[in-house]
C-alpha cells in the first residue's frame, strides 16, 4: 500500500467577500475536503474554473490556513512545521514563471545562498541542476528575462530543485507554453518522479497531460472532492456521475 505524502483531513477553506445584498459574508472556496496524496506518485487535480484547484495547492504550502480541519505532511501537521522548513519541503512553481532580476545561476541558487552555500558549491549545483532540467549549462551566465517563457519555466523548477524538496506543486505549468515546451515539461515531471522520488501534484485543464502522465487524479467541483482514484480507473470507469459529465465535457462550472 502506498501512505500517503500529504493528506487532508475535513478541510474547509473560506475567504471574506460579499453575498448577493453587498453585505460581508464569508464565501466557501473548499468544503470539507478529505484526501490525500501518495508518496512518490504524481497526482493530477482537475475540475472546471473555479473548482478549488489552485487554492488546494495555497493549502499544501500554508500561501493559506483552512478555516477548520487538518493538513498534514508524513503525520505531522503543517501548521507545527517551521514555515520556511514547509516550504523548502514542498515546492510550488506557477503558472508563468516568476524569475528575479539577474542571471540564470543567481535565479537557481538564490535559496541555497540565503543558507550560506559557498560560490563554488552553489555554482557546482547550478550546472547539475539545469542540465538534469534539460538546458544547457552554458545559459547559466545568461540574463533570466532574455530566454524564452518554456526556457525560464525550467529555470524555475531547477530552482525550486534547489531547495531538494519532498513535494512539488505546480500550478498549470504548461499553460504558457508552446506544445513542444509543455511535452518537456510532462517528460521532466515523470523524470523527476522516477530520478528523485518527488511527489508531484499538479493542475491542468488538459485531460490528455492527465492521461500521460498521473498516477492518481482527484477531481474537484465547486469546492467539494468528487472523486479521488488512480488515473486508469478514473478516466475509463469512473464512479461518480459528475466525473462521467466532466470527462464528456458537460459538468456546469
Amino acid at each position: 500500500m502506498i501512505t500517503p505524502k500529504l493528506a487532508l483531513e475535513d478541510v474547509t477553506l473560506q475567504r471574506p467577500g460579499r453575498n448577493a445584498a453587498g453585505e460581508f459574508a464569508s464565501s466557501v472556496i473548499l468544503n470539507r475536503v478529505t484526501t490525500s496524496f501518495p508518496r512518490g506518485q504524481i497526482t493530477a487535480v482537475l475540475g472546471p474554473s473555479g473548482a478549488g484547484k489552485s487554492s488546494l495547492l495555497r493549502l499544501l504550502n500554508r500561501l493559506e490556513d483552512p478555516a477548520s480541519g487538518q493538513i498534514t505532511l508524513d503525520g505531522e501537521d503543517l501548521k507545527s512545521l517551521n514555515i520556511f522548513t514547509l516550504r523548502r519541503r514542498v515546492g510550488m512553481v506557477w503558472q508563468l514563471p516568476t524569475l528575479f532580476p539577474g542571471t540564470v545561476v543567481e535565479n537557481i541558487t538564490y535559496g541555497p545562498r540565503l543558507r550560506g552555500i559557498t560560490p563554488a558549491r552553489a555554482r557546482s549545483k547550478a550546472e547539475e541542476l539545469i542540465l538534469m532540467v534539460g538546458l544547457e549549462a552554458g545559459l547559466l551566465d545568461r540574463p533570466a528575462d532574455t530566454l524564452s517563457i518554456g526556457q525560464q519555466q525550467r529555470v524555475s523548477l531547477a530552482r525550486t530543485l534547489a531547495n531538494e524538496p519532498e513535494v512539488l506543486l505546480l500550478d498549470e505549468p504548461t499553460s504558457a507554453l508552446d506544445p513542444g515546451a509543455a511535452a518537456n515539461i510532462l517528460h521532466l515531471m515523470v523524470d523527476l518522479k522516477s530520478r528523485l522520488g518527488l511527489t508531484l501534484i499538479f493542475i491542468t485543464h488538459i485531460l490528455e497531460q492527465a492521461r500521460q502522465v498521473a498516477d492518481q487524479v482527484l477531481l474537484l467541483h465547486h469546492g467539494e472532492a468528487i472523486e479521488a482514484a488512480p488515473a486508469g480507473e478514473f478516466f475509463n470507469a469512473p464512479r461518480d456521475q459528475r466525473s462521467r459529465l466532466f470527462l464528456a465535457g458537460q459538468l456546469e462550472v
